[in-house]
């Protein structure tokens, strides 16, 4: 097998949705080395959707199934899998990703939740977590739970203490900004109310950020999140610098919502927290406009250009 840690391995997701048209389109425009990069995909799918300046090299992943863009299939989501795994498998520096869909995955008897789960399970080792880091310039967005029902949310003061701690050494190992500031997020409206509205912060949140603070973690207390994301909006907007390294918000919607409003085309969703980096656009297969040549590749070309960061 070829060495490629020193790579860049970029994969085009559902072969129905909009992730080779991306991927063309914003290497083209970068123009990186051919030697910087692999593709990992199929060259029937890329030659589909356009073709690229650079003679990269392509990692073939075999797939003879129809491609039909805009439809989910078994035979999409197996492909995006299995490029997954190809690219754990050979351990690039860096992956990026295009969107792929879970449906299709689950259709194909990968019963997963998402792209950060699948790098979770074929990467993780000596008990690594992957995390959800959102990531605009500095504007930056932890999750502390991620693909589950709202109904299904379980904060501890252990899954705390884990998911800051993994963010702290991030910051530290890859950012090099030794004593990051981080914005807690409360679950409930008003942070509780002082248990009016839940307790939540007062029994599991609080006892959290005293023993963070003990190691040492620049935190806050729970604090209610419009106010936290609507002072960090409009610094992100007036180009200042933001009042917090990264918010640590508790829900899926409870911290994309912000960074994803004012900044959808230049978020990157990243999986930190195991040995290579993933990076990928904040946004989805785009299925209603698979194949008509018309998506953006903006979020796509700040994946990649994240990895060079």
């Amino acid at each position: 097998m070829n060495n490629y840690s020193d790579k860049i391995a970029i994969l085009t997701g559902d072969p129905n949705g909009i992730g080779a048209e991306i991927t063309i389109k914003a290497l083209n425009l970068l123009n990186l080395p051919a030697n910087d990069v692999i593709i990992i995909s199929n060259s029937k799918i890329i030659n589909k959707y356009g073709s690229l300046n650079n003679n990269y090299e392509i990692v073939e992943v075999e797939f003879n199934a129809k491609i039909e863009p805009g439809k989910v299939t078994a035979d999409a989501g197996d492909f995006a899998f299995r490029c997954i795994q190809k690219a754990c498998e050979i351990k690039p520096k860096f992956i990026v990703t295009a969107p792929t869909s879970k449906e299709a995955m689950f259709l194909a008897g990968h019963k997963f939740n998402g792209q950060t789960e699948v790098l979770e399970y074929f990467l993780a080792r000596n008990g690594q977590k992957a995390e959800m880091l959102f990531v605009s310039k500095d504007f930056r967005v932890l999750l502390l739970t991620r693909h589950v029902a709202l109904k299904d949310i379980k904060l501890t003061k252990s899954l705390l203490l884990e998911k800051v701690e993994r963010l702290r050494n991030y910051f530290q190992n890859k950012l090099n900004i030794n004593k990051p500031s981080f914005a807690l997020c409360a679950l409930n409206p008003h942070a509780g109310e002082n248990g009016i509205i839940g307790d939540e912060e007062s029994s599991i949140m609080l006892p959290a950020v005293r023993a963070l603070r003990n190691r040492g973690v620049n935190i806050t207390n729970p604090l209610p999140a419009d106010t936290l994301f609507i002072n960090g909006v409009q610094n992100y907007l007036a180009n200042k610098k933001m009042p917090y390294d990264c918010y640590i918000a508790c829900y899926h919607d409870q911290g994309l919502i912000p960074i994803k409003s004012i900044a959808s085309e230049k978020t990157v969703n990243m999986t930190i927290g195991l040995d290579v980096i993933r990076t990928s656009p904040s946004h989805g297969t785009a299925f209603d406009i698979a194949g008509k040549n018309i998506a953006n590749p903006d979020s796509m070309i700040e994946a990649i250009k994240a990895c060079f960061v």
